[in-house]
């Protein structure tokens, strides 16, 4: 048994985890973004992936579907919900308090993030055997890819999230701060509009927005068309991202209330 107990700071970031959870689960409208969003949201596009050449790209409704509700989990139950929660326990001195004892700058911050990442990672799971059930997807050809997208996806999301908190006053204004990335993710990144259907030169650009290969691979391993070729430059261009935004959260983080 003393092989399997945690180490110092496995305890620490379990103790921390376990404290934010609770908060959130205090927050019952944090709650309902996290968790019914991703949920509901992807069902008010339906009409217009109805109206999409699907079967020319090789997609099906339910694949367009379960993409836009991981990809709506990213954005909900883990980016906004954690900008939000950063920016209140910045406000509210906790992150201050907590970097007077035993955890470290990073520890904090990867402690704050576990149960929204938790949380994107659960939906992921209940979502694609939903889908699978409900829609007919059935299992993906190339699981590792999509456990990939969505690992690098609820990764990136919680950098992002940092950074974007960095930038953000109060816990009020967190949804305005927000706003930009959630928008140009949703119809650029393949969460609302799949990059398949767009013009060739403009799906090229929408290629390397920050969500986008985390969406490609996702989407790609329940297709099992995304080559190896592919599938390594989606890989590269997520990993750029997350290096990018752990850099500019380690230089512009701030610990202290900005008032």
């Amino acid at each position: 048994m003393s092989g399997m107990a945690l180490s110092p700071v496995g305890r620490r970031l379990r103790a921390l985890a376990r404290a934010e959870l609770t908060l959130l689960g205090r927050n019952r409208s944090a709650v309902v973004t996290a968790l019914l969003m991703p949920l509901a949201v992807p069902f008010t596009v339906r009409p217009a992936v109805d109206q999409m050449d699907l079967k020319g790209e090789g997609l099906s409704v339910g694949t367009v579907m379960l993409t836009a509700a991981i990809g709506f989990s990213f954005l909900f139950a883990v980016y906004t919900a954690l900008v939000s929660a950063l920016v209140a326990r910045r406000e509210e001195l906790v992150l201050k308090r907590l970097r007077t004892g035993e955890l470290g700058d990073a520890e904090i911050l990867v402690g704050t993030a576990l149960p929204a990442v938790c949380v994107g990672l659960a939906q992921a799971v209940v979502l694609s055997v939903g889908c699978a059930v409900l829609l007919g997807t059935g299992a993906p050809p190339a699981p590792y890819l999509s456990v990939l997208g969505v690992l690098s996806g609820l990764v990136l999301c919680a950098a992002l999230a940092a950074l974007t908190a960095s930038f953000t006053r109060t816990v009020e204004s967190a949804q305005v701060t927000a706003a930009p990335l959630v928008f140009v993710s949703m119809m650029g990144s393949g969460i609302a509009i799949p990059t398949e259907v767009l013009p060739d030169r403009v799906a090229s650009v929408c290629e390397l927005l920050p969500l986008s290969p985390a969406i490609r691979l996702v989407r790609g391993g329940f297709t099992g068309q995304l080559s190896g070729y592919e599938a390594l430059g989606a890989v590269a261009t997520a990993l750029a991202w997350t290096v990018v935004a752990v850099f500019a959260v380690r230089r512009w983080f701030r610990w202290e209330p900005r008032r």
